[in-house]
């Protein structure tokens, strides 16, 4: 991935040196997150349609503007570890998490531009080992997560080496992935979808709400693919580097980890979905870099 030398965000939060310690468990109901390892987690298409319709209410404007069509157009091109300490391979990957960042301000500026709507940039917060978030208290155990009360992305960079060393995904744009996943979710949130859900998923028995779920990570997994897309576009994308993010996108499905951590699968705990769906999702958004081909929220996955 070629990215030394284009924009960095000024989104970036490094908490590092404010958020050692230990002892708290995993991430709170309220944060959407990349799952690494453990049990990942009918009916429910009543509740598709009515996820849609009140995301549409509750924002006063139709959800089809973000769902159902646009061309991305108008993308700006703006070039330009535990460890809490600043080593040099620590600042680096600052420095690549910072760029993968303004690549997705750029790129979903350009996208609710061309909707005649405001992008907000969210924050990334980096921290080590815990950290308190408007979601509640979250460990380096719950994975890079993002939460939708304070519209910030959380991210211990320790999880770049799991990435690699544990789950065998490996290379810079399967990290950028991990990345613009969160920043899907953040999508979901400026469109009213996220909002909802954790609402409704209240009412909601186990099931119903793991079904629903599944659904919410597939779209942030297609609108990673749709900034992937454009990204491409730029040539900043070298040969592999979208492999590479397949790759991840298959070992962190809910399946291959229930396999991998139990030996068994329990489909009815998924709330990331499989890997073969992530997969599927994640090109899905590659291919057409069209939000429309991202609604996950009814029909068959």
């Amino acid at each position: 991935m070629l990215w030394r030398g284009r924009r960095q965000s000024d989104n970036i939060e490094d908490d590092r040196s404010d958020s050692g310690g230990g002892g708290l468990g995993g991430g709170s109901p309220g944060q959407f997150r990349i799952p690494i390892g453990g049990r990942a987690g009918g009916g429910g298409s009543i509740f598709l349609v009515i996820l849609v319709v009140l995301a549409g209410w509750y924002f006063g404007f139709d959800p089809s503007t973000i769902l159902g069509g646009g061309d991305g157009g108008q993308i700006t091109d703006n070039s330009g570890g535990q460890d809490s300490g600043a080593t040099p391979a620590n600042d680096e990957m600052k420095q690549f998490v910072a760029t993968v960042l303004a690549e997705t301000e750029d790129t979903w500026t350009g996208i609710f531009k061309s909707q005649g709507l405001t992008y907000e940039d969210p924050k990334l917060v980096l921290f080590s080992g815990q950290v308190r978030s408007a979601c509640g208290f979250a460990s380096a155990a719950a994975g890079p997560f993002y939460c939708p009360g304070d519209h910030k992305v959380y991210l211990d960079m320790t999880f770049f080496q799991q990435l690699d060393q544990q789950f065998g995904a490996s290379g810079e744009f399967a990290r950028a992935y991990v990345v613009a996943h969160e920043i899907g979710h953040h999508v979901q949130n400026l469109t009213g979808i996220m909002s909802k859900f954790n609402q409704m998923r209240q009412g909601m028995s186990e099931v119903e709400a793991n079904q629903m779920s599944v659904r919410i990570e597939l779209q942030a997994d297609c609108f990673a693919g749709v900034w992937a897309h454009y990204t491409a576009q730029k040539g900043i994308l070298e040969q592999g580097d979208f492999e590479s993010a397949l790759n991840a996108a298959k070992q962190i499905g809910d399946d291959t980890l229930q396999k991998k951590m139990q030996g068994y699968v329990v489909p009815e705990s998924f709330n990331h979905g499989t890997s073969q769906q992530r997969q599927t999702w994640l090109t899905r958004g590659y291919k057409s870099g069209k939000l429309s081909d991202c609604n996950t929220l009814s029909g068959p996955l």
